[in-house]
């Protein structure tokens, strides 16, 4: 990767007070050649620079890793994996025991696998290939879960739906939210107590460069009604 890269990552990790091990650097960097060369074909992000896919994908993916490390987890699903972010980084420098990529877009999925493959992350990176409405009905899967995360995925009601039918009590979902985001955490709040109850906390980001980046932790405290989450057209005409 050229020297920009780095810097921006060093920059990003000493900001967060992180440390990364050789091989742990060694994986992210291969997922990133992997998106630069995979992205003109299935546009996997519209960040193309290698320096600007290090500070905005991979220290903002890794913003959530001091939070995810104090709370000792190393299993969680991550909502929208797109392209591997949060999801990959996060299950590189845990590192994850179990970490399961939900996307719904088949050539994403193809992606996710390769790369997965390719930074030899053996069984501990798994790949779902649909939506997470569908995940949250399986018995495998529902209210199994210590934590979800969700970066550019829905707002934060819509969020907490989706996350709270795979999180068991006492879990928690992480959410990558920046700007004005009131009106967001006052409809999650509604959304709360029908889903099972929880609470809602908001941390900024520590990375200098990322400023007005937050991230949102919603804690999930009984269990969630079978009812949820509900299907899309549901969601559209009566949103919280």
């Amino acid at each position: 990767m050229p020297a920009a890269f780095d810097g921006a990552l060093d920059s990003g990790l000493t900001d967060l007070g992180v440390e990364l091990s050789r091989a742990d650097r060694a994986a992210i960097e291969g997922h990133v050649r992997l998106l630069l060369a995979w992205n003109a074909a299935i546009n996997l992000t519209a960040i193309r620079h290698p320096a600007d896919v290090a500070l905005g994908h991979v220290v903002d993916s890794l913003t959530a890793l001091p939070l995810l490390r104090k709370r000792g987890v190393d299993r969680f699903i991550d909502l929208g994996s797109g392209g591997g972010f949060p999801g990959l980084p996060l299950a590189i420098a845990l590192p994850a025991a179990r970490a399961l990529l939900v996307e719904s877009v088949a050539k994403k999925v193809r992606f996710l696998d390769t790369v997965a493959d390719a930074v030899e992350l053996g069984g501990r990176v798994e790949t779902y290939p649909g939506r997470a409405e569908t995940l949250a009905r399986d018995p495998i899967h529902r209210e199994r879960w210590p934590a979800v995360t969700a970066r550019a995925v829905a707002s934060l009601a819509g969020v907490a739906e989706l996350a709270f039918p795979l999180l068991e009590p006492g879990g928690i979902v992480v959410a990558w939210k920046r700007g004005d985001i009131d009106a967001e955490l006052a409809a999650a709040q509604r959304a709360l107590a029908p889903l099972g109850g929880g609470t809602l906390d908001t941390r900024a980001v520590a990375v200098r460069s990322l400023r007005g980046h937050v991230l949102v932790l919603i804690r999930k405290d009984g269990r969630t009604p079978d009812a949820f989450p509900r299907d899309p057209a549901r969601r559209r005409r009566s949103p919280w």
